[in-house]
């Protein structure tokens, strides 16, 4: 099982030399991957009466593929993970252009993590439509796929349309990995069936197990092999103690996650070093588990 660390992303602020030492921290210590979660806006709740989103315009968010160019000459070894990018509020070749140069300039080290989100605000501000992005992202997935493997790529879908066109460079993972979130059936069934790997948002329990099993049991009835599929569980350092962190990492270990990342953020770090000393002491204890 692989283990990586969740970037800061609300936390780590606006200093180059901050994100820099942090990225670094994170290869050095040995660290598997390095996972960045995505919005392009925040909404101002109070413009928008009962709002129930987990991020405002206060939280901060660095733009992933932006964010990766700058890491892509920091770091030499550790996969870059996008955990996730909301993909059906993009433009679908935009998205699978930013993607191939980020694996081009990383060596192949990227790990494209898609999803639909829940911030309607962001689909209106981009020019999207938030009430078909589930149904639209299968389609924008089977088109960077495309993109990625085709030197010329004549495409036409419900929302899409390439005619007689192609990526320049193409990437060095043809194609890149797509790995999705979520947690509804039909988000489940998709993952089973089309996707790479799965960010699950549940803990490592019997429910946990059940779901999973659904996720298997899906990608089974098209013919696909579930051990294919990756899982990428997840700890949080604001949750209990050390001892209870390897205790899900185990907890995941068992339920056949082929991934586990650490997250830093809630847990009243007030400097980018409390976050790096965080991660050394998660990093030292799973060398030690």
């Amino acid at each position: 099982m692989k283990l990586g660390v969740i970037f800061p992303q609300t936390e780590i602020g606006s200093d180059p030399g901050a994100v820099r030492e942090f990225a670094v921290a994170v290869e050095e210590l040995g660290y598997n991957h390095l996972l960045v979660y995505d919005h392009v806006l925040g909404a101002d709740p109070g413009h928008y009466g009962g709002w129930k989103g987990p991020y405002t315009h206060q939280d901060m968010f660095h733009e992933p593929f932006v964010l990766f160019g700058f890491l892509a000459g920091l770091t030499k070894k550790i996969e870059l993970v996008t955990g996730i990018v909301i993909l059906p509020q993009r433009q679908t070749s935009l998205v699978a252009k930013q993607a191939a140069e980020v694996d081009v300039l990383t060596g192949g080290r990227l790990r494209l993590g898609v999803g639909i989100g829940w911030n309607k605000v962001e689909y209106d501000a981009l020019g999207e439509t938030f009430a078909n992005r589930g149904k639209r992202i299968e389609e924008q997935v089977e088109l960077m796929r495309s993109l990625w493997t085709n030197e010329v790529v004549t495409f036409s879908g419900r929302w899409d349309r390439v005619i007689a066109a192609g990526l320049n460079p193409l990437p060095v993972q043809r194609p890149i990995p797509v790995w999705m979130g979520g947690g509804a059936d039909p988000v489940i069934e998709r993952i089973g069936r089309i996707a790479d790997g799965w960010f699950p948002q549940f803990q490592p329990d019997s429910e946990g197990e059940e779901k999973l099993a659904k996720m298997r049991s899906y990608a089974k009835a098209v013919g696909r092999d579930p051990a294919m599929i990756g899982v990428e569980g997840r700890v949080s350092t604001k949750e209990g103690n050390p001892e209870d962190w390897f205790r899900l990492v185990e907890a995941w270990q068992d339920l056949g996650a082929t991934h586990v990342g650490v997250n830093t953020m809630g847990s009243g770090f007030k400097s980018v070093d409390e976050h790096i000393d965080a991660i050394r002491l998660f990093s030292n204890g799973f060398k030690a588990s």
